[in-house]
């Protein structure tokens, strides 16, 4: 699985297209139907506690169901371990919006309804309970005085391959890239993906998301504006895709010379070079087999300014 930050993954929720299918494709809710989502809204607030602002991300939309205020609070779990008092935080992040939305509007006898989401995209599988009720040391004892509470939870890893192919709209495919290792697949999806979208400002985000997502990592440099750019078309898509890919191969190809395994460095270059120059003979694939590292690592800088395979190998 390929890691992702945080701050791009709240970019990509903030998007009212990847909100809406979110919630019409993973909440199974009768009321959903009538959520006006033309008219939501996202609230720019954040009730995360500084202690998880690192492993937590939130995102609260203001949605009319029925003509009437309401609102949906999604609560993104970044890291691998799962906390056991989930159900107690959320529940926390809800009172504090319902203690300022009480702040703000003093004449109001009555507060809005939130539906709150946990959406997990750790590796481990989710073990904490989703009822406040589950927590208690003896739930029996002073029942009527203690908060009846739950929250909807949404996990990734919990969707196969082919649930999630099956479904086939944006907030998939981005699970599918969160739990699914093959690249290839992936950038065929995204392309479906750009065949399929009618909201290409949001195909563009996960495009650019996904490009960010191979190349860069986990890493706080990335530059989240790049989100925004839009791609116009699919041959555009097509070429950032598999420019991406050909640097994300690059980088591992690197990252085998320092490891020192020489044999994972031929088995890279091998990749990269049929990547740009079609297959390779059994004959060019030894040659390079009996390379030491040094070699290797020679080969690999020639890659991107070299017009033909035969002008790399014959360098050595």
């Amino acid at each position: 699985m390929f890691p992702i930050h945080d701050r791009g993954y709240k970019r990509l929720f903030s998007n009212k297209r990847f909100f809406r299918q979110l919630l019409e494709t993973f909440v199974n809710e009768a009321w959903i139907k009538d959520l006006d989502f033309e008219q939501s809204e996202k609230v720019d607030k954040s009730f995360i506690s500084e202690h998880y602002k690192e492993t937590e991300s939130d995102i609260l939309y203001q949605v009319p169901f029925q003509k009437k205020e309401a609102y949906v609070y999604i609560l993104i779990e970044f890291q691998s371990t799962v906390n056991w008092f989930m159900a107690l935080r959320v529940l926390h992040y809800m009172s504090s919006f319902w203690l300022d939305y009480a702040e703000n509007h003093p004449k109001c006898p009555k507060l809005p309804p939130i539906f709150p989401i946990v959406l997990y995209s750790g590796e481990e599988p989710w073990t904490a309970a989703t009822q406040l009720a589950h927590l208690w040391e003896q739930p029996d004892l002073f029942t009527d005085y203690q908060p009846q509470f739950r929250y909807f939870k949404i996990i990734e890893n919990e969707y196969s391959q082919t649930q999630l192919l099956q479904i086939g709209n944006l907030v998939s495919t981005l699970f599918l890239a969160e739990t699914q290792p093959d690249i290839e697949l992936l950038k065929n999806e995204l392309l479906n993906s750009f065949d399929r979208e009618e909201d290409k400002q949001a195909i563009s985000l996960l495009l650019n998301w996904f490009k960010q997502l191979v190349v860069h990592g986990r890493r706080s440099t990335i530059d989240y504006h790049e989100l925004e750019s839009v791609i116009t078309s699919k041959p555009e898509a097509k070429t950032m895709l598999e420019t991406a890919i050909d640097q994300d191969r690059q980088k591992r190809f690197e990252q085998g010379k320092v490891e020192g395994k020489t044999e994972g460095q031929a088995e890279m270059l091998i990749i990269l070079l049929e990547t740009r120059f079609g297959e390779l003979t059994p004959a060019q694939k030894h040659q390079i087999y009996r390379l030491n590292g040094e070699s290797l690592l020679k080969l690999s800088a020639q890659l991107w300014n070299a017009q033909s395979l035969q002008e790399i190998l014959a360098s050595e």
